[in-house]
């Protein structure tokens, strides 16, 4: 008997241990959907079997109405990353967009529009239980934070933050710059410490940053955040031909606040939406540098469950075939490669998902009165840059 129970505790155990491997590449598997580069995916393995809380970063200038990759996008995203068991620590940066001198500098509007910023997740379906919103304007009351910043902007050379500005979508040239432009890129290292956060979680245009604070955090007596790069969604115009290197082209090619027909913005409705799609940029048989295709991969397809649908209905001509049900993106790119779909077929399809995925949010900033009041006031605003 005690040799069968023997066996039995090291099935039992044998067992318990799959279900962990499962899980432990289950989670990881969530993270590597999010992370189009992740540094580095061995210190991310020991950081999910380390037992410690992980705790995400990632930061918003409030400039002016969000998006679609700030705002469905980024909630697919972050709602991945909690998926995988890792709680946000989402900082409005209004003393940031200060800094790099959004809406003229007026910090009474940057803090309407970082309320206004938390309402559209709010309305998009991000998981707001495992999200802790922290205003930038409450931690730089510490005189810690401050040493810290301090501490930051003592650990390199001008020449270091220099190279960091593009994060602000500065050029890198002394013309281009402020004092707080340098302050800015201080204050983003200063904040990943100061939010405790082991994993930041931004773009790659802010990957020069993340290296930044990955090189020095154990000289300053912290830790070496594992960084978690999102693809950005590119603008809908036509790609600029260009031999900068990949974070400068990924800078140039991304939507734009300032350039309101490079992006559909979250209450949008259906004739701004149908405006914009047929202008945007999508050449017959092109998969690689097509805009239309990237809003199909990254939102679209992460999206059937909110569109109650397991497969996305592409209507042809008869004479071209007649419709298609696409079930994945891959059988879609194919497709399209293939010249079997036409870029104005695609576009009518993009524009009805996207028209239904933003209905939901529209209603909600007309039935919500604090949410429509807020964008009744951002609407007002001018985007300076």
């Amino acid at each position: 008997f005690q040799a069968e129970d023997g066996i039995r505790d090291a099935q039992e155990s044998r067992g318990l241990g799959d279900v962990y491997k499962r899980q432990l590449q289950e989670r990881l598997s969530l993270i590597k959907q999010v992370g189009e580069e992740i540094i580095n995916e061995e210190e991310l393995n020991k950081l999910l079997t380390s037992g410690q809380e992980l705790i995400a970063y990632d930061g918003f200038e409030p400039s002016g109405q969000i998006h679609i990759a700030q705002g469905l996008l980024r909630t697919i995203n972050i709602n991945k990353m909690i998926k995988a068991g890792i709680k946000f620590k989402i900082l409005i940066a209004d003393w940031h967009a200060l800094a790099n001198n959004k809406l003229g500098g007026d910090l009474s509007k940057i803090q309407t529009v970082g309320k206004y910023f938390i309402e559209v997740w709010r309305a998009c379906g991000m998981n707001l239980d495992k999200v802790e919103f922290i205003w930038a304007s409450d931690i730089t009351k510490s005189q810690d934070y401050w040493q810290l910043v301090l501490q930051v902007g003592r650990s390199n050379a001008l020449r270091r933050f220099i190279r960091t500005a593009e994060m602000m979508g500065r050029a890198e040239s002394l013309d281009n710059l402020t004092g707080a432009n340098i302050i800015y890129s201080c204050m983003q290292v200063a904040d990943i410490f100061t939010l405790k956060a082991n994993i930041t979680q931004l773009g790659v245009d802010q990957r020069k940053i993340n290296m930044l604070a990955r090189e020095i955090g154990s000289a300053l007596g912290y830790w070496k955040p594992v960084v978690v790069s999102h693809h950005m969604l590119r603008g809908l115009g036509k790609p600029p031909t260009t031999k900068d290197d990949k974070i400068t082209q990924v800078i140039q090619l991304k939507m734009s606040k300032s350039k309101p027909d490079s992006a559909i913005f979250i209450t949008d409705t259906l004739a701004d939406i149908t405006k914009k799609i047929n202008k945007a940029y999508c050449l017959e048989g092109d998969i690689y540098d097509n805009p239309i295709l990237e809003y199909c991969r990254y939102i679209i397809f992460e999206s059937f469950e909110r569109l109650g649908i397991d497969s996305w209905l592409i209507e042809r001509p008869l004479k071209w075939g007649g419709n298609l049900k696409v079930r994945t993106y891959a059988q879609l790119e194919q497709l399209f490669a293939n010249k079997q779909i036409h870029p104005q077929d695609l576009k009518v399809a993009v524009i009805k998902a996207l028209d239904k995925l933003l209905a939901p949010i529209r209603q909600y900033f007309v039935k919500n009165p604090q949410a429509k009041k807020l964008l009744e006031k951002i609407k007002n605003y001018n985007i300076t840059r």
